[in-house]
């Protein structure tokens, strides 16, 4: 039961100065004795000094604080303890089981999935001498009811479809058309999010969130910027270019030239669309005679240190060289690279680099069980979902095998490790379950890392999951509808899903991604259609590049 209910805020501070009115401060008063916070729990769970609890009920508070020595509850004043964002001290005291203890009530209802700083500062108070002060962070628990009203799931499909498309449709570069690097990023255009872009377009066209007509338009002048304007490096592009003079931007200080892994998702939403536009007209025509014209001028043999390895590089620099010295070996998200690079009409590579380069021999294999799943290829656990969807945006994984792998499987396998992985929560991030999972490159609090099971930051990038929705059509089908009905409200804006989110610190991405997004559009589309698949796989000189390489499909 309660022994006193004392609203501390203001009425503690009329307690201070009558019940403690010539006290210590007094000549010759007794020396407040040193002593520290032993433990500090809320709602009966103990948090450690700068730790966090998560999910805690915002309409029930209780906060017990137990320190090294007898306190005095009377001698206590405004901003000794306090909690931020308004609460103050506008606690009441309850009945404590020893005098060594405080218990407090926090009396206000708080905000949901709302980080609380809990303050126990230092000084002399309580009839101590505090030394330390204590910061303990509270997050209060998540409002899980829907915040949009359902609708069909195919037309929630749509939504999502058309919403993330008009990320690389109304937010393109006003120039040339290009993806910009993500939301904010002014000039700077991103080569291989722009492949990915220019793969929406068939899909806008299919669902009628744009004619034919401005499709052409639009790709009209992404072609001819790219072939006439945008500057290469033996054929390859930058990473990063200037989206109004098509001048190569540095993604870091020696990486100023070509990024053959950007080129490959460059020419693979290029080769794609070449195939869509197959009509008669001068336009139409002009598009695929521009697809081409970018297509066989990429020497992707000169990325073997011109002719000098059997594997490809990632960078060349006119002014660096091979410096950034990052060899494309697998297993990662660069298998698009060596079936581009053997699939060339002019600039080709052997089918020893793949094996000895990509394949490295066989020694990409894993074979391991994880979660009662078995990882044909990889690093253990399977590495950010980005590799099951890069290159696979246009590549179809069905029935494609070679001698390493089934790559179906391989896919399926990753996602489902993937999604058991949050499911199961070893690392004990609020939120992740089976409806809330997926980790990826994406946005994280402080910066930007490729999250995966083994390096887990707590941060969901709705990309992975809704990217997967073929490998993993149920489990995506439930993470969609968690983003959508129950974050939405947070997660849910003018360009479909912001980039990522973190629950153990309520905190939501404000950015969105060019290569994050791309994949979400691209693949549901190849999950209810198949669409970009069948496109990109008419491609003869693909099926040729592939069939050198010794795949079937």
């Amino acid at each position: 039961m309660r022994r006193k209910s004392i609203i501390l805020f203001p009425l503690l501070l009329g307690l201070l100065s009558c019940g403690n009115a010539g006290g210590n401060e007094e000549a010759g008063a007794e020396k407040r004795p040193n002593a520290y916070v032993e433990s500090f729990s809320i709602n009966g769970t103990e948090i450690a000094n700068r730790g966090r609890l998560n999910g805690v009920d915002p309409t029930s508070v209780t906060a017990t604080i137990v320190f090294s020595e007898d306190i005095d509850v009377t001698d206590l004043s405004e901003y000794d303890i306090y909690v931020n964002l308004g609460v103050g001290n506008d606690f009441t005291i309850l009945e404590s089981p020893d005098s060594r203890t405080l218990v407090l009530e926090l009396n206000p209802v708080l905000k949901d999935f709302t980080t609380y700083e809990f303050y126990v500062t230092d000084g002399e108070y309580l009839g101590l001498n505090l030394i330390d002060s204590n910061t303990y962070y509270i997050v209060t628990q998540m409002d899980e009811t829907p915040k949009f009203p359902e609708i069909d799931d195919e037309e929630l499909l749509n939504l999502v479809q058309e919403k993330t498309f008009a990320y690389f449709w109304d937010y393109a570069h006003p120039v040339s058309g290009l993806a910009r690097e993500r939301y904010g990023s002014g000039d700077t255009v991103t080569s291989g999010g722009s492949g990915f872009g220019i793969m929406t377009i068939p899909v806008a066209i299919e669902r009628g969130f744009i004619t034919r007509e401005e499709g052409v338009q639009r790709l009209l002048t992404i072609t001819g910027f790219l072939l006439n304007e945008a500057e290469t490096f033996h054929g390859a592009y930058s990473h990063w270019l200037n989206g109004s003079t098509g001048e190569a931007i540095p993604f870091s200080s020696a990486d100023n030239g070509g990024d053959l892994v950007e080129t490959a998702f460059l020419i693979q939403g290029l080769l794609t669309v070449r195939e869509y536009f197959d009509g008669a007209s001068q336009n139409e025509q002009t598009i695929r005679d521009n697809i081409t014209a970018i297509w066989e001028r990429v020497e992707w043999s000169w990325y073997t240190r011109n002719g000098a390895e059997d594997v490809l590089y990632w960078h060349w620099s006119p002014d660096y060289e091979w410096q950034m010295n990052m060899p494309v070996r697998g297993w990662n998200e660069g298998l698009i690279v060596y079936v581009l690079a053997a699939s060339s009409p002019t600039y080709p590579v052997d089918k020893a680099v793949y094996d000895s380069g990509w394949a490295q021999d066989g020694s990409m294999r894993n074979g391991t069980e994880f979660y009662g799943v078995t990882l044909p290829l990889g690093s253990d656990y399977g590495g950010p979902l980005f590799f099951a969807h890069y290159s696979f945006l246009g590549l179809d994984p069905r029935n494609l095998s070679d001698a390493y792998a089934d790559y179906w499987e391989q896919n399926v396998s990753h996602s489902k490790i993937n999604f058991e992985y949050c499911k199961a929560n070893p690392a004990g991030h609020y939120g992740y379950s089976e409806n809330c999972w997926g980790l990826t490159a994406c946005d994280i609090p402080d910066g930007y890392t490729a999250n995966s099971p083994t390096n887990d930051t707590g941060t969901i990038a709705p990309t992975a999951a809704l990217s997967s929705f073929p490998y993993t059509p149920d489990e995506s089908m439930a993470a969609l509808h968690y983003f959508y009905y129950i974050l939405g409200d947070r997660l849910f804006g003018d360009y479909g899903f912001r980039d990522s989110f973190n629950l153990d610190r309520s905190w939501f991405a404000s950015s969105y991604i060019a290569i994050d997004q791309g994949p979400i559009v691209i693949m549901i589309e190849n999950y209810r259609t198949g669409l970009l698949w069948k496109l990109f796989m008419q491609n003869e000189e693909v099926l040729a590049g592939l069939a050198k390489l010794g795949f079937e499909y």
